[in-house]
């Protein structure tokens, strides 16, 4: 087992004290890849099931900074500062795709983007969209 397996051990090791049961964390550690033991410790610890990730790699000229960094700073603003950079671009990509596809009449982009967009929004302001769109509804 390497160090960063060994690292994440400890985290469960420290989180369940006496009541630690090595065997089947030591087991884990060893049959399932890093990134998969790191998101089962993850989720041991917080309940929640960690989505897969990658890091890509592309190259932007310096004068396209200024645009992307904006573009995601907005972002930020709207989707709050909690969310990754990631989220960000994902948002503006799936906006990009909406709009580019409206003109077809494909509007399956454009659900997803919403579909995204509302999963990300605290519980309070979902029920707070929910009930604008039914209003907005009732008037039509």
């Amino acid at each position: 087992m390497g160090w960063t397996k060994a690292r994440e051990l400890v985290k469960v090791a420290r989180r369940e004290g006496q009541n630690f049961d090595c065997a089947p964390w030591v087991h884990k550690a060893r049959e399932l890849p890093r990134e998969e033991f790191k998101r089962e410790v993850e989720k041991h610890l917080t309940g929640h099931e960690t989505e897969p990730w990658e890091i890509i790699y592309f190259k932007l000229y310096k004068s396209q900074l200024p645009v992307i960094e904006q573009a995601l700073e907005t972002a930020a603003l709207m989707l709050g500062s909690d969310k990754s950079r990631g989220y960000g671009l994902e948002m503006i990509c799936a906006d990009f795709l909406a709009g580019a596809n409206l003109e077809s009449g494909d509007t399956k982009p454009l659900r997803l983007a919403l579909d995204r967009l509302f999963g990300l929004l605290p519980s309070s302001e979902q029920h707070e969209f929910i009930e604008s769109v039914s209003a907005g509804c009732e008037h039509s």
